[in-house]
């Protein structure tokens, strides 16, 4: 496939010496301008965020500014991308947020994420960060905020329940996503509160955010590839995951779900926003990006199976959600076929670059399955007769890129290669 160019990298630290991190820009699938600092610098004016491939544009406007009849609110207004309201609306008072951070071995990145919270203004109800069950010294790292976080200290029982724990314990009317190693750029909280204020009948809101690895921005999470939905959200929730997870949730409606679902480990944020949603909740999105998502390459690699894994769990679990129309339902089994080829081809891959005995027969699965993309299968042909020297070109490859959100392929800076974005 051939790299895409016309990306315009935002380096986030001064300091930092140009890398080959840089042109991973160029893989890309939207055209990213680089961020202003503040959600008053891009709402505040007259700001186009380019599209790939077409001729359309976004204009951001004044947050600050509601149409007088908020039934016309079925695109971007003032800033927001928002479905059209089921009934009349009228503008409503800013709820109060509460932060809420979920960590783990957290210590080292934990400090930058609450300061970029506790920095907000107006500033927050509240930051709570629940801990599941460190080891490490996150009380210390923590102590120079003194009463302004509230730590909950808890058993190592996974991410949901530590989340579940702080929704729990807030006091916010919404409670606000924010994960330990990520950071809210400066006007963020503003920005929901006037979206939450403009449209008190949504349940669910969030922002743009820039993706950052190294140091670097190296694209957006909202592109012409990954849009917003804004039509039938209830179709769009179960067939991919369209709101970012920084994401604010009014905390009456998820009480009443019962929060986060603790028995799934790599997608429960997915399937929270579809309990939501066929339950009748709303969301909205200001389109500007208010929060930097670092990528990390251990974490990435590592659970990328179990991601997909947890994808085919959720999806599954949609299926028996009662609500669903006879078409939901399809396009649900449609996603689970989709994802569980996914995880073949990535059982394939790791068994392959394990040199794992046995990995002939799941190449031959791949290869026979006609639902299969057409490169998936010759490689995986290609495995099947020569499965030492497939493997040995996926550890070659692995040498010189890793795979980042999106499965997108990110070079690593003394590489000598950027592989193609399968």
């Amino acid at each position: 496939m051939p790299r895409r160019a016309g990306v315009v990298i935002a380096r986030s630290r001064a300091s930092a010496p140009p890398s080959r991190v840089e042109i991973a820009g160029a893989i890309a699938s939207q055209t990213v301008t680089p961020a202003r600092s503040s959600a008053a610098a891009i709402l505040g004016t007259s700001t186009t965020k380019a599209v790939r491939g077409g001729a359309a544009s976004t204009n951001l406007r004044s947050a600050a500014r509601v149409p007088a009849d908020p039934s016309i609110c079925s695109s971007s207004v003032s800033g927001f991308l928002v479905p059209p309201p089921e009934r009349a609306v009228s503008p409503g008072p800013v709820p109060r947020f509460s932060v809420v951070i979920a960590a783990y071995q957290a210590a080292g990145t934990i400090t930058e994420a609450v300061e970029s919270a506790l920095a907000q203004e107006p500033p927050p109800l509240e930051v709570i960060v629940a801990d599941d069950g460190s080891t490490d010294d996150i009380e210390g790292a923590l102590a120079r905020f003194g009463d302004r976080v509230a730590l909950l200290r808890g058993e190592h029982s996974g991410e949901a329940a530590a989340k579940n724990r702080a929704f729990r314990a807030a006091r916010g009317e919404f409670v606000v996503i924010l994960d330990a190693d990520d950071v809210y750029l400066p006007g963020r909280v503003d920005a929901l509160g006037r979206l939450a204020s403009a449209r008190p009948d949504l349940d669910l809101l969030t922002t743009d955010a820039s993706f950052e690895a190294d140091g670097v921005v190296i694209g957006r999470c909202y592109h012409a590839g990954n849009s917003f939905a804004i039509d039938d959200q209830r179709r769009a929730i179960i067939e991919r995951n369209f709101i970012f997870g920084l994401a604010a949730i009014r905390r009456e409606a998820l009480l009443a779900i019962g929060g986060f679902d603790e028995s799934i480990a790599f997608t429960a944020d997915w399937d929270c926003w579809i309990r939501l949603v066929l339950g009748g909740a709303r969301a909205g999105l200001v389109d500007a990006p208010l929060a930097s998502y670092r990528l990390h390459e251990r974490a990435m690699s590592a659970g990328r199976l179990d991601m997909y894994r947890g994808r085919v769990q959720t999806l599954s679990k949609t299926r028996s959600h009662p609500s669903l129309s006879a078409a939901e339902r399809a396009a649900v089994d449609r996603g689970i076929a989709a994802e569980e080829r996914r995880v073949s081809r990535e059982e394939l891959e790791v068994a392959l670059a394990s040199s794992t005995p046995g990995a002939r027969r799941p190449a031959r699965a791949v290869a026979s399955d006609r639902g299969q993309p057409a490169r998936s299968r010759i490689k995986a042909g290609m495995a099947f007769v020569a499965p030492a020297l497939v493997g040995a070109l996926i550890r070659r490859e692995r040498r010189y890129a890793w795979v980042g959100v999106g499965d997108l392929r990110l070079p690593r800076i003394t590489g000598s290669r950027i592989p193609d974005h399968e």
